[in-house]
């Protein structure tokens, strides 16, 4: 919407009609002490300038079309297919509110159930949402959902699940009558049935892992689910999912509810959102789940149609029993990752995880052998990886960006004990070439480091 500026003429009407002299005696009520009467800001520019002056600082940004990254974290570069933008591009879809009426608004809820369905096959799950804000806020809302069907108010969460959404947890429980237990990750990078098995009593609603985990290691969810179900509580999983094109639904091993973020599925990283929360469950549970839920029907006419059902939401009735405070879904970003996954389909999806698979162990394979480097954990991983460097994490990525590189994760942020360590990614988007330039700055950066240990070692042993 265009700019219009009130005219002197208008703010002079404006000012007769309240039965002001001046714009500064609306401000008479502020204390003088307390009004900014002069901004040291630079003269006004023109429109043309403006443009400029903007795209000049853009390209300051060492942003993924320009810059090999490495970075990962929670947040993927995947390569989107065009037909993703040319289909939510599209006004129907682009500009649809909230479908309350579906007299109206069948095109938006049948994307909507769409999406549900490819969800819900992608997890191994029965029934899947109309998917919610981010990731982070899916696992906090799976959390409690948790306490309210056990009953119970203590949440198991491995120290392996993204820092991140650790936090948002404990912000979402601070209100309630609940807390938190953070089980660490053994040596092997992954949590272990013997680590929850003292903590696991008839307070516990859930227990919490990732998969792949934080560190990219890949958690055997069979074996936390026996003893977790034994004790009465219900397993929750934090998924990626493009990882499930080569790896075991959640459900096929007996997660009770899957959530995740959805935006390595046809969403770019885009500074950090929008993206799209996936929620995934038992039908059991499918008056406790959060969020909308799109249903298929048959109307008057005996013809197919779209509903939103179980609306027991707070902004529809029954306010004080609602499933969730925080409710809305991300439609648009939603239909996206429908497009994506039908454009992919079950062969597509499987490649680009086994092309992430590959560049992430080759390039591992590749750093592993420089002198000073290794891998910190044992365990079989995805498309992400943590690497123990001989130089300080800081000082990698300083010299990876002055190489036009964005480097890895810099794990000291978030756990200590792994100070000296980054957290690398590789998806479908790394060339070979890229990942031999980062493996050979790295051997440039540690050059003179590694030898010199080595050579007062040998020394030592003499």
């Amino acid at each position: 919407m265009d700019y219009t500026p009130a005219t002197l003429a208008d703010r002079s009407r404006m000012l007769q009609a309240i039965g002001l002299e001046s714009t500064a005696e609306l401000f008479d009520d502020i204390p003088s002490i307390a009004r900014r009467t002069h901004l040291d800001l630079p003269e006004a520019l023109s429109e043309l300038e403006v443009s400029r002056l903007l795209r000049d600082l853009s390209e300051r940004n060492a942003d993924l079309g320009h810059h090999p990254c490495f970075l990962g974290a929670g947040s993927y570069l995947h390569y989107i297919p065009s037909v993703v933008g040319h289909i939510i591009g599209r006004s129907e879809f682009y500009t649809s509110y909230t479908p309350y009426q579906p007299e109206v608004s069948q095109g938006t809820l049948q994307t909507i159930y769409e999406f549900q369905s490819l969800i819900a096959l992608l997890t191994g799950m029965d029934i899947a949402n109309a998917s919610m804000y981010d990731g982070a806020s899916a696992l906090a809302e799976a959390a409690i959902m948790a306490a309210n069907v056990t009953g119970r108010d203590r949440i198991l969460l491995a120290a392996s699940v993204h820092p991140e959404y650790r936090r948002v947890i404990q912000t979402y429980v601070q209100g309630l009558a609940f807390s938190v237990i953070s089980d660490p990750f053994g040596s092997s990078g992954t949590l272990e049935p013997d680590q929850i098995l003292p903590h696991l009593n008839d307070d516990v609603a859930c227990v919490v892992v990732q998969y792949p985990n934080f560190f990219g290691c890949l958690e055997d969810i069979s074996k936390l689910a026996r003893p977790t179900h034994d004790a009465g509580a219900l397993l929750v999983v934090v998924v990626n999912p493009i990882a499930l094109g080569i790896l075991t639904p959640p459900g096929e091993m007996d997660a009770d509810i899957v959530v995740g973020e959805g935006q390595p599925l046809g969403i770019p990283p885009t500074f950090g959102g929008p993206y799209l929360g996936l929620f995934a469950t038992r039908e059991k549970y499918i008056r406790n789940i959060p969020g909308r839920i799109v249903g298929a029907t048959t109307d008057t006419r005996g013809q197919r149609g779209f509903v939103l059902t179980f609306q027991t939401r707070e902004q529809h009735i029954r306010r004080e029993k609602a499933t969730s405070n925080i409710c809305s879904n991300e439609a648009l970003c939603a239909l996206a990752s429908t497009v994506y996954l039908s454009y992919l389909g079950k062969t597509g999806l499987r490649q680009v995880a086994e092309l992430c698979l590959h560049n992430a162990h080759y390039l591992a394979d590749q750093i592993a052998a420089i002198p000073g480097f290794q891998l910190a954990f044992s365990s079989p991983f995805f498309n992400e990886f943590v690497v123990r460097c001989p130089v300080s994490p800081e000082t990698i990525n300083a010299r990876l960006r002055d190489a036009g590189i964005i480097g890895g994760y810099e794990l000291g942020r978030d756990y200590p004990d792994l100070a000296d360590a980054l957290l690398f990614c590789a998806t479908e988007m790394n060339r070979r070439v890229d990942m031999d330039r980062l493996v050979s700055i790295l051997r440039q950066v540690t050059a003179h480091v590694v030898p010199a240990a080595a050579g007062s070692e040998g020394a030592s042993d003499a």
